[in-house]
Protein backbone atom coordinates (compact mmCIF):
# COMPACT_ATOMS: atom_id res chain seq x y z
CA UNK A 1 0.00 0.00 0.00
CA UNK A 2 1.19 3.52 -0.74
CA UNK A 3 -0.18 6.76 1.12
CA UNK A 4 0.10 9.98 -0.64
CA UNK A 5 0.66 13.50 0.44
CA UNK A 6 1.38 16.52 -1.85
CA UNK A 7 2.60 20.08 -1.27
CA UNK A 8 3.75 22.95 -3.17
CA UNK A 9 0.37 24.38 -4.46
CA UNK A 10 -0.29 28.23 -4.44
CA UNK A 11 -1.10 31.22 -6.56
CA UNK A 12 1.06 32.22 -9.36
CA UNK A 13 0.74 34.70 -11.95
CA UNK A 14 0.53 34.07 -15.56
CA UNK A 15 4.07 33.07 -16.54
CA UNK A 16 5.55 32.19 -13.05
CA UNK A 17 6.96 28.44 -11.66
CA UNK A 18 5.68 26.16 -8.90
CA UNK A 19 7.24 23.10 -7.78
CA UNK A 20 4.71 20.35 -6.61
CA UNK A 21 5.70 17.70 -4.13
CA UNK A 22 4.40 14.02 -3.57
CA UNK A 23 5.69 12.42 -0.31
CA UNK A 24 4.88 8.48 -0.61
CA UNK A 25 5.21 5.89 2.17
CA UNK A 26 5.03 2.71 1.54
CA UNK A 27 7.08 -0.26 0.67
CA UNK A 28 6.21 -0.43 -3.02
CA UNK A 29 6.78 2.80 -3.60
CA UNK A 30 10.11 2.25 -5.76
CA UNK A 31 8.57 -0.35 -7.78
CA UNK A 32 5.30 1.90 -8.51
CA UNK A 33 4.97 4.32 -11.77
CA UNK A 34 3.56 7.72 -10.18
CA UNK A 35 1.21 9.94 -11.93
CA UNK A 36 0.09 13.48 -11.27
CA UNK A 37 -3.54 14.92 -12.71
CA UNK A 38 -5.47 17.82 -12.23
CA UNK A 39 -8.91 18.57 -11.45
CA UNK A 40 -10.84 22.12 -12.59
CA UNK A 41 -13.80 23.07 -11.07
CA UNK A 42 -15.94 21.59 -13.21
CA UNK A 43 -14.49 19.38 -15.10
CA UNK A 44 -12.91 15.91 -15.32
CA UNK A 45 -10.11 15.27 -13.36
CA UNK A 46 -7.37 14.51 -16.13
CA UNK A 47 -3.85 13.47 -16.75
CA UNK A 48 -1.23 16.22 -16.32
CA UNK A 49 2.05 13.50 -16.66
CA UNK A 50 3.38 9.92 -15.31
CA UNK A 51 6.66 8.23 -14.86
CA UNK A 52 8.12 5.04 -14.72
CA UNK A 53 9.26 3.62 -11.39
CA UNK A 54 12.94 3.86 -12.09
CA UNK A 55 12.88 7.66 -13.58
CA UNK A 56 13.52 6.70 -17.05
CA UNK A 57 10.14 7.35 -19.07
CA UNK A 58 7.59 10.20 -19.19
CA UNK A 59 4.77 10.77 -20.63
CA UNK A 60 3.43 14.31 -20.64
CA UNK A 61 -0.24 15.72 -21.79
CA UNK A 62 0.25 17.86 -24.96
CA UNK A 63 -1.07 20.81 -22.80
CA UNK A 64 1.73 20.65 -20.35
CA UNK A 65 4.35 19.66 -22.71
CA UNK A 66 7.54 21.76 -23.19
CA UNK A 67 6.18 23.82 -19.34
CA UNK A 68 6.24 20.76 -16.89
CA UNK A 69 8.87 18.08 -15.77
CA UNK A 70 8.02 15.13 -13.78
CA UNK A 71 10.30 13.44 -11.31
CA UNK A 72 11.28 11.39 -8.51
CA UNK A 73 13.94 10.14 -6.06
CA UNK A 74 13.79 7.11 -4.71
CA UNK A 75 15.78 7.39 -2.11
CA UNK A 76 13.46 9.89 -0.75
CA UNK A 77 10.02 8.19 -1.94
CA UNK A 78 9.44 11.73 -3.02
CA UNK A 79 7.98 12.76 -6.94
CA UNK A 80 7.79 16.17 -7.93
CA UNK A 81 6.09 18.45 -10.42
CA UNK A 82 7.79 21.40 -11.85
CA UNK A 83 5.90 24.10 -13.45
CA UNK A 84 7.24 26.45 -15.65
CA UNK A 85 4.97 28.85 -18.03
CA UNK A 86 2.12 28.92 -15.93
CA UNK A 87 -1.38 29.78 -17.60
CA UNK A 88 -4.65 30.38 -16.22
CA UNK A 89 -5.74 26.85 -17.45
CA UNK A 90 -3.64 25.42 -15.14
CA UNK A 91 -5.62 26.31 -12.47
CA UNK A 92 -6.62 23.19 -10.59
CA UNK A 93 -6.51 20.82 -7.96
CA UNK A 94 -3.26 18.75 -8.32
CA UNK A 95 -3.22 14.80 -7.40
CA UNK A 96 -0.12 12.66 -7.43
CA UNK A 97 -1.07 8.87 -7.69
CA UNK A 98 0.46 5.58 -7.93
CA UNK A 99 0.20 2.80 -10.22
CA UNK A 100 1.39 -0.81 -11.25
CA UNK A 101 3.08 0.77 -14.52
CA UNK A 102 3.49 4.12 -16.39
CA UNK A 103 -0.65 4.92 -17.54
CA UNK A 104 -2.24 7.96 -18.67
CA UNK A 105 -5.66 6.79 -17.62
CA UNK A 106 -6.91 7.42 -14.14
CA UNK A 107 -8.58 3.69 -13.93
CA UNK A 108 -5.08 2.13 -13.86
CA UNK A 109 -3.92 4.06 -10.36
CA UNK A 110 -4.57 2.67 -7.14
CA UNK A 111 -3.86 5.62 -4.79
CA UNK A 112 -3.90 8.97 -4.59
CA UNK A 113 -3.41 11.96 -2.75
CA UNK A 114 -5.94 14.59 -1.09
CA UNK A 115 -4.93 17.23 -4.03
CA UNK A 116 -2.99 20.24 -3.66
CA UNK A 117 -4.52 23.99 -5.09
CA UNK A 118 -2.84 25.44 -8.18
CA UNK A 119 -4.47 29.34 -8.90
CA UNK A 120 -2.71 31.33 -11.92
CA UNK A 121 -3.64 34.81 -12.02
CA UNK A 122 -3.74 36.27 -15.16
Amino acid sequence: QVQLVESGGGLVQAGGSLRLSCAASGRTFSGSAMGWFRQASGKEREFVATITSSGSGTIYAGSVKGRFTISRDNGKNMVYLQMNDLKPEDTAVYYCAAATSIATVKSEYHYWGQGTQVTVSS
